[in-house]
């Protein structure tokens, strides 16, 4: 993969990962310290009846399960940059072959090649 491919990599992950930033962002501040009440001004920390709680509850655990899973994206997104840093992005780590750049454009955090993948699955 030449220098220009390499850059061209490096500012779409950069964008993906700003976007992501923004995105954690939100959740940590809206979903995960806003609850029912909140939209209808109470902004006592116990919901008044159960339905309330068990929603007030659901809605916190979608809060962190997204946050979560959006952190582990986040942290992909940071060894790619790396893998670029350190002359590694788009080698398969498995057989050490290219891995094709409409691949990468796909999903720019992928370590390994599309037939590698589909062996691993298999």
């Amino acid at each position: 993969m030449d220098k220009q491919d390499l850059e061209h990599f490096k500012k779409l992950i950069e964008a993906e990962k700003a976007e992501l930033v923004d995105k954690l962002g939100y959740l940590r501040e809206t979903a995960m310290d806003t609850t029912v009440k909140d939209a209808s001004g109470d902004h006592s920390s116990y919901s008044f009846h159960m339905a309330d709680q068990g929603t007030d509850s659901q809605e916190r655990e979608k809060a962190f399960l997204f946050a979560s899973r959006e952190t582990q994206y986040l942290e992909r997104l940071n060894l790619a940059l790396r893998r670029i840093d350190e002359g590694t992005f788009g080698i398969c780590v498995k057989c050490g072959k290219p891995i094709d750049k409409v691949r990468l454009e796909a999903v720019p955090i992928a370590t390994m090649c599309l037939e590698c993948k589909i062996a691993k699955k298999s």
